[in-house]
């Protein structure tokens, strides 16, 4: 995740200042946050612009939040030293971190950023955002399978929250999530005897996948 840190180590660091010093610094007003002045201590961003007697000490990276298809086959995370990493195939060089995850079997929508209030508050509120997946499955979708995977189903002893499901056709339907358990449409549709042959996220909240092909990405 984006990392934060407090403002008086960047004071210590670039001023070449004690602690103590560092603190009264702040508390005289004279430094700014994107042009607004602190009195205290407080967490910055990689993003911020932060100066002190109108000389900078860190020029704000420039905010970037992207919509991204991820394929399948790609484990959400960032870490080199596991195979098929998502920093190994990402089409760009700026240092962005993924906001949540996709499976390694599912492909789609996959946002990332390196605005970290941006990335805080999508976690925040992750239980209420709705994410949009079209499932296709082995066998033919009947009323039974949609009736009960959108009354909630008992996985891993907990059971799933309502949610609309509607069939696309006698093998795929389109499904709405505010959870995000692990691997929850997959184990929903285990427990009803089907099985998941191909899984992808085509929206989160009011961002749309559209027409994104594999590894391709836009900004928003």
């Amino acid at each position: 995740m984006p990392i934060r840190n407090k403002i008086h180590y960047l004071l210590i660091k670039k001023l070449a200042v004690t602690k103590k010093a560092a603190k009264e610094i702040i508390e005289s007003g004279e430094v700014f946050i994107n042009e607004k002045a602190i009195f205290e201590n407080c967490f910055f961003e990689e993003t911020d612009s932060i100066f002190y007697k109108k000389e900078i000490l860190q020029e704000g990276k420039k905010v970037l939040n992207i919509a991204f298809y991820k394929p399948r086959g790609i484990e959400t995370t960032l870490n080199e030293s596991i195979e098929n990493n998502l920093r190994s195939i990402l089409p760009f060089s700026a240092h962005l971190f993924p906001i949540g995850r996709l499976d390694k079997e599912s492909e789609g929508l996959l946002i990332l950023t390196n605005d970290g209030k941006y990335y805080r508050s999508m976690l925040h509120f992750d239980k209420t955002v709705e994410k949009e997946y079209v499932v296709k499955v082995n066998k033919v979708i009947t009323n039974d399978f949609i009736e009960k995977m959108s009354s909630g189903i008992v996985i891993m002893g907990k059971k799933t929250l309502d949610c609309p499901v509607a069939r696309i056709d006698d093998f795929t339907f389109n499904i709405v999530l505010v959870q995000g358990l692990n691997r929850q449409i997959r184990r929903m549709c285990y427990q009803l005897d089907y099985e998941v042959t191909e899984l992808k996220r085509i929206r989160i909240g009011t961002i749309l996948l559209d027409n994104l092909q594999a590894n391709e990405y836009r900004n928003f």
